[in-house]
């Protein structure tokens, strides 16, 4: 990240020796500056310790996921299958190649953050102003602060000239805050607030001039903290990620256990011989790849790829891929204001003088004239090219509202400036009329100020504090606006003696963004709860929570008073709250764990540097990706693109979806391989029984199954009221015993007709004749389960008419394959298969399509009850 030079942004700013009194520092001296630097370590964040490729392959290898796939690749090379093998052992290299990135993702945002923290520095070392590099700084060493400036390093401001810092980075907060030298201050405090002595490593001087003592360097500043916090947060394995793998483990277990008891029971009731220990040994290898479901991980893969795809088609990028799935869950969407609700950037929003008063929505062009004066004033009064952000939409509306008139003077020559300061908190200037002999004088400020400079009579003083507690009501802002004339050639000292009148009232907002209204009333409906955590004051917190329709916009926390609270009284009050206010990094970070540790599924959006930790540590963590930080960014799971609000609302759209076509395709594979082990184990057991099914047919299942669950699925449309439902719970599994158990029945009942069919076709046919028949109807029956399972409340002819291009292609493909292997000469043999009657295969395919007809009898009967209406939402759920 390229980060502003400690050098002033523009040359007519005056460098501190021409402004601010440099007095007796003379700094450390260049040996003590160098013993200082080699004890305290250098001005950045301390490197994160880096693992080798080797550690970090080592942890993939021991996940049991990827145990099986290398599990099952081995037993492909065992069958003489390498191509099969390779593309198992490939999801391994794809995988340790995703956690690697990873790895190398969380030390490109603590990379970010020592960019971040190490602008240029002007140090007075040895009595001699130096510019040096700010990973240099170290503590003792007198900094020289100007407008434009990047603060090295925490430090205590020793003299001040109007000095203001924009700690919006740290804090949230978009509007400068005031700074005042205390030469005897030892201690830093918290960013924020007015008239405090500290500035902070990463933040930017506004205005003024300052001379400042390092205290803190390194990861020891406020910004460093927030790297180390950073670094100490863990992303959490999703519920999706655990329940797979306690899954995988324990299958894998069950299938090379019974692979050991097919090899023996085969070969002791066959003989005994060495024939049989190899055919027992081949039936082993079929019944550990029947159990084994490695399709498991190939759909994960593939589901949250194409939905990563998915998603980044709504401006949305992923890059965390299980957040893909864990979208679905969120149960609460933390925001904050600054940059996220709102656009960050100050407008003038409100006017007012005596007898008019006109609220600015943004498109006007033309201004009443009572307010001419009035907005004239407040330009007056402000700097020609500035960097505070109210100057600059005072600016902003000028030009649009004034630009055709009179009242801008871009010839007039400033002749004086009555600056800021922490007592008179207002700004004045005298102008030089061309040609006059007068000065006009323009002043804007804090109300109290101001009218205590045009001694106002108690009543109307009474009237002016009405009017500004009605617009601070409404979240701005409020600056007064007062005017004069004077004797260009006899200015006083004092801007109490230029006789000013007052003019009016000015109010600035931070606006909303247009998007967020229709954005959280969508979340709502779909019952997400938002949050707004900001370092904002609380008034304007409560303005824009009630603009942006937040739930209970009534309540605000702030940070102080969430500091007293306790770990388990802030779990309670996080389940009742919706804004905190005056909050800082470490305090984000704790309300998310408190949302967390009250079952919430939580997601983060944030855009600065302080929202990084919180960001981590959420379930989900949404970035800004225009105005958002590097450091945001890189911590985060996901990125908007185009920095809208609307577009996380997709992207839970498109979670939903995403889980309910998993939860549909792990339906399958359950149903599936209940039939392909039953015909692997139950010959072995039956010693005048062939092998029903051989390591080649279920190779060519798995043709049929992979494509099944990861396109067919995967390609489902959302269900219409997918945003009108609740949150799935925390506590639900996709695993769950009604989904199994309806999906054992499906298989159960294919099992059963497959052996019927082998039976029947035994009596009058070989061996080879009736596996081919029984395979025939295995195959038809599991095109049924595909096309049942894509909803488990309409019947197949309702789902036919709802599009799924991918669908066809499986069908197709599948049935051309199962042609070929069943009429084609040189397949047969390959298939151990015999010739067949067409009159056999008729009756086959009709049992294949019949095998499930009990589950679309089922779905019409218990429409009307409801019990599988409620499923059909998400497909197979828990109860």
């Amino acid at each position: 990240m390229t980060m502003a030079t400690g050098g002033s942004a523009r040359g007519a700013v005056p460098r501190p020796s021409d402004g601010i009194e440099l007095g007796d520092w003379s700094g450390l001296t260049e040996q003590e500056a160098a013993r200082r630097l080699v004890e305290a370590g250098a001005n950045e964040l301390p490197a994160q310790h880096r693992r080798g490729l080797g550690a970090v392959a080592w942890e993939v290898v021991r996940e049991p996921m990827f145990l099986m796939l290398v599990a099952a690749g081995g037993l492909y090379l065992l069958m003489g299958e390498p191509a099969d093998a390779l593309m198992l052992l490939g999801f391994v290299i794809v995988v340790m190649s995703i956690t690697i990135v990873q790895e190398r993702r969380t030390e490109r945002a603590l990379e970010a953050l020592r960019d971040l923290s190490s602008p240029r520095a002007l140090v007075i070392r040895g009595g001699q102003q130096r510019r040096i590099p700010g990973r240099e700084v170290v503590p003792g060493d007198v900094l020289l602060l100007v407008e434009g400036d990047r603060v090295p390093a925490d430090a205590l401001v020793r003299s001040a000239l109007h000095l203001a810092v924009d700690e919006s980075l740290l804090t949230g907060e978009s509007v400068p805050v005031r700074k005042a030298a205390a030469p005897a201050a030892t201690g830093l405090g918290r960013p924020g607030g007015d008239d405090l002595p500290a500035v902070y490593s990463g933040t930017l001087v506004t205005a003024g001039q300052a001379i400042a003592e390092v205290v803190t360097t390194g990861g020891g500043t406020e910004l460093g903290k927030i790297g180390r916090a950073l670094h100490e947060v863990r992303p959490e394995p999703t519920r999706l990620q655990r329940e797979t793998a306690r899954l995988v483990r324990s299958l894998a277990m069950v299938g090379l256990s019974l692979c050991a008891v097919v090899v023996v029971v085969y070969a002791l009731t066959r003989g005994g011989g060495v024939l049989a220990w190899k055919q027992g040994l081949l039936a082993g290898i079929a019944m550990a790849m029947s159990v084994l479901p490695e399709e498991f991980p190939v759909v994960l893969t593939v589901f949250l790829a194409l939905g990563a795809w998915r998603i980044s088609r709504s401006q949305v990028l992923t890059r965390r891929m299980p957040a893909v799935e864990t979208l679905g869950a969120a149960t609460v969407l933390c925001v904050d204001k600054t940059g996220t609700l709102t656009v960050n950037q100050m407008a003038l929003r409100a006017l007012v003088a005596e007898g008019c008063a006109l609220t600015l929505e943004g498109q006007e062009r033309a201004l009443p004239e009572e307010l001419h004066t009035l907005l004239e004033s407040a330009i007056l009064a402000s700097k020609r090219d500035p960097f505070d952000p109210m100057e600059r939409a005072l600016h902003s509306a000028g030009g649009r509202l004034l630009g055709d008139t009179e009242h801008l003077h871009p010839e007039w020559r400033l002749l004086r400036e009555y600056p800021l300061t922490a007592e008179r908190l207002a700004v004045t200037q005298a102008w030089e009329r061309v040609g006059s002999g007068l000065a006009t004088i323009a002043v804007k400020g804090a109300p109290e100020t101001v009218a205590a400079l045009c001694a106002l009579a108690p009543a109307r003083r009474d009237a002016l504090e009405a009017e500004v507690a009605r617009l601070a009501s409404q979240g701005l802002r409020v600056l007064a606006v007062a005017c004069g004339t004077a004797p260009a050639q006899v200015l006083p000292e004092q801007p109490e003696q230029l006789g000013l009148t007052l003019v009016g009232l000015l109010g600035f907002a931070d606006p909303l963004r247009p998007t967020v209204p229709a954005a959280v009333a969508e979340c709502h409906a779909a019952g997400i709860r938002v949050v707004m955590i900001t370092g904002d004051y609380p008034v304007t917190a409560l303005s824009i929570a009630r603009q942006a329709g937040l739930g209970d916009a009534a309540a605000v926390l702030t940070g102080d008073a969430l500091d007293a609270l306790s770990d388990e009284a802030l779990t309670q009050c996080v389940r009742e709250v919706d804004v905190f206010a005056r909050v800082v990094p470490v305090q984000k970070l704790r309300i998310v764990n408190a949302l967390k540790a009250a079952g919430e599924v939580v997601a983060m959006t944030g855009d600065g540097v302080n929202d990084a930790p919180a960001l981590k540590a959420a379930d989900i963590g949404i970035a800004m990706g225009g105005r958002g930080t590097d450091v945001a960014r890189e911590a985060a799971s996901l990125v908007l693109l185009d920095d809208d609000f609307s577009s996380i609302v997709a992207a839970v759209r498109l979670g939903r979806r995403i889980f309910d076509n998993i939860r549909k395709a792990v339906a399958f594979i359950f149903a599936v391989h209940v039939p392909i082990a039953g015909l692997s184990m139950i010959p072995v057991f039956l010693p005048d029984w062939p092998l029903l099914l051989l390591p080649v047919h279920i190779v060519f299942l798995e043709l049929v199954i992979d494509p099944s669950c990861s396109l067919v699925y995967e390609a489902e449309a959302a269900e219409p009221d997918v945003m009108r439902r609740p949150p799935r719970s925390p506590r639900e599994r996709l695993f769950s015993w009604s989904t199994i158990g309806v999906s054992v029945l499906q298989g159960l009942s294919v099992l059963a007709v497959c052996l019927g069919v082998f039976v029947l076709a035994k009596r009058h046919h070989g061996d080879d004749a009736a596996r081919a028949l029984t395979f025939a109807t295995l195959v038809v029956a599991f095109v049924m389960i595909i096309l049942t399972n894509r909803s488990w409340s309409r019947t197949i002819a309702a789902t036919l008419r709802q599009p799924n291009a991918a669908l066809w292609w499986v069908l197709g493909g599948t049935t051309v394959l199962l042609a070929v292997v069943l009429l084609q000469p040189g397949a047969r043999r390959l298939f151990h298969f015999a010739p067949i009657h067409l009159a056999d295969l008729a009756l086959a395919l009709g049992a294949g399509l019949v095998c499930v007809l009990w589950f679309e009898l089922l779905k019409v009967s218990q429409r009307c009850s409801g019990w599988l209406r409620a499923r059909d939402r998400v497909g197979p759920q828990g109860p």
